[in-house]
């Protein structure tokens, strides 16, 4: 217990502290955010904040991560690496944006390459992990694994890609990406510290060694999420950009499939998959039908329009996830 709050604790100061030696930087160096023209006209006044701010989250989690992980680190670096090879393609979308000055980074089929390439990495290295396997932990049945066989491969890439993209379409609110997925990061960490004493005590020394560690990655992902949310929060004195937003749905796709904890996802993550849904309903509507469902997707920004205030939005989503956390935890417990 008490590395899970020197974890927490450490990543928030590290992260504190690269904001305040960051944000002023990124500032000199005039990496500021592009606005999109056909975006809430309320956002026009947050053109030329900077952006990139991630790069604080990965410092703070890297570090965090690294100064208190223990014993078997291989899971632990896999999900470094995995969250930073995400947080990469980010960066690069952002310097895109910042050099050209435009309001689009790489192109959405660069984009998806980079993200299948990692995802597909990902998938079979865990399917053929004698620990992680083709099994996965089923809410609310008391301990019952689902085996997917041949079909775990591309459930995974299927999960790794929607999350990633998911986080990054609800970051468009100050503090929305950073709250919620703290949050959730929070969460697995205590669902993790339970699977951790059940495999101590039924001897499974090796699994509880692996997600000795990952609890580990996830309170030091819960730390820098805090710690970057005083930059963060609504008026945003820095923006996460790409680089923060795939990292964080990264970190948290690589965490539950490295703990098979994969189909907790659509509890915790219920409003990365709503986001995600509205943007699809949205754009299959009006190709279909020339009508648009919402005055704006993603649906946060249809709730702009209809006059709720950022901090209101920000703050439900943030009071939802809480609850579905919640029933996460006892879920599985």
């Amino acid at each position: 217990m008490d590395i899970i709050i020197y974890a927490v604790l450490a990543s928030f100061f590290i992260a504190l502290a690269a904001g305040y030696v960051g944000v002023p930087l990124l500032k000199r160096l005039k990496f500021g955010q592009q606005v999109r023209d056909d975006g809430p006209r309320t956002h026009l006044s947050k053109a030329g904040t900077p952006t990139m701010g991630g790069v604080i989250i990965l410092v703070a989690l890297t570090a965090a991560t690294l100064i208190f992980a223990r014993g078997s680190f291989e899971y632990v670096w896999f999900a470094l690496a995995v969250t930073l090879g995400y947080g990469l393609i980010g960066m690069m979308d952002d310097l895109i944006i910042i050099i050209k000055k435009r309001s689009l980074g790489l192109k959405a089929y660069q984009k998806i390459i980079g993200q299948l390439g990692i995802a597909i990495i990902v998938a079979f290295y865990a399917y053929n992990s004698p620990i992680i396997g083709s099994k996965l932990i089923v809410p609310f049945a008391g301990g019952m694994e689902w085996d997917l066989g041949g079909w775990y491969v591309p459930f995974t890439v299927f999960v790794m890609v929607s999350m990633v993209n998911s986080v990054n379409l609800i970051d468009g609110l100050d503090g929305l990406a950073s709250g919620v997925t703290m949050i959730n990061s929070a969460a697995y960490t205590v669902i993790l510290l339970g699977m951790y004493q059940l495999y101590v005590t039924t001897g499974l020394d090796l699994a509880a060694a692996g997600i000795s560690n990952m609890m580990v990655f996830s309170a030091a992902l819960t730390g820098a999420c805090l710690g970057f949310l005083r930059f963060n929060t609504y008026p945003a004195k820095v923006f996460m950009g790409d680089t923060g937003s795939l990292a964080l749905g990264a970190a948290l796709a690589v965490g539950t499939i490295v703990s098979r904890l994969q189909l907790l996802l659509v509890i915790t993550g219920l409003l990365y998959v709503l986001t995600s849904v509205s943007v699809i309903l949205q754009v299959g509507s009006y190709k279909l039908r020339r009508k648009r469902i919402f005055r704006m997707a993603p649906i946060h920004h249809h709730f702009e329009l209809k006059g709720v205030p950022e901090t209101k939005i920000v703050s439900f989503y943030m009071m939802i996830t809480v609850l579905l956390c919640l029933v996460a935890i006892l879920s599985v417990n």
